[in-house]
């Protein structure tokens, strides 16, 4: 990420919320709290998750790929975000 990223602290504070999300999972199994009610609160990590990447991806759109189209080299960028998609995905 090259500094053009406008939604850059969004995202650290998106993840910070899933971090603690995650810290009150792993308090709620060593309490031994129900299977369903962790499952639910897994849910929403996961959506969470998926949110927070539809900002990164949009960012890396608006930032990166508009970039590089303007600078007459998108091809790079999208090989690239290709990549990274066919991973997420997997």
């Amino acid at each position: 990420m090259n500094g053009i990223h406008k939604h850059t602290q969004a995202v650290i504070n998106r993840l910070s919320r899933i971090e603690g999300h995650i810290r009150a999972i792993k308090t709620m199994l060593k309490d031994e709290r129900s299977c369903p009610d962790v499952l639910i609160q897994l849910a929403a990590v996961k959506s969470a998750i998926t949110k927070t990447s539809r900002v990164v991806l949009e960012d890396h759109i608006e930032s990166c790929i508009y970039s590089a189209s303007h600078e007459g080299a998108p091809d790079k960028e999208w090989v690239s975000l290709k990549e990274a998609l066919d991973k997420y995905m997997m």
